[in-house]
């Protein structure tokens, strides 16, 4: 598993990490069980704190997208294989929105703000008067 950063973003080291550890979940380039690199091979390997890895896989388990586990260290979970599947989706999404000419940044807020759970249907009340 190749780990990317660019030293001359603005986004923080430990965002891009979950970034690129991310990505390669949704490409299926890892899944389910695989585990990562241990923290300080990958800081040692980027130059970086440790704890700015550490950072990073935190925010991964946050998201319910690795496990981690003393002496077993971070390993993708189950939920992996539903990003995975999501991928094709997601794309077709983004292609659509952008054909209709609807930026990235507001589709991404369009994303956020809808609710998991359809609305309930409407109800009509009445009052027991007739028109």
């Amino acid at each position: 598993m190749l780990i990317r950063i660019d030293e001359a973003s603005e986004r923080p080291i430990y965002a891009q990490i979950a970034d690129s550890v991310r990505s390669d979940v949704a490409s299926g380039k890892i899944g389910p069980g695989a585990a990562l690199p241990p923290a300080r091979e990958v800081a040692t390997g980027l130059g970086i704190n440790v704890h700015t890895v550490l950072r990073a896989y935190q925010q991964l388990r946050d998201e319910g997208l690795i496990d981690l586990r003393r002496r077993r260290g971070a390993v993708v979970t189950a939920a992996s294989a539903g990003l995975a599947e999501l991928r094709d989706d997601v794309r077709a999404l983004v292609s659509r929105a952008a054909e209709l000419g609807i930026s990235p940044a507001l589709l991404a807020a369009v994303v956020a703000e809808t609710p998991t759970e359809p609305p309930p249907p409407l109800e009509i009340v009445s009052d027991g008067a007739a028109a």
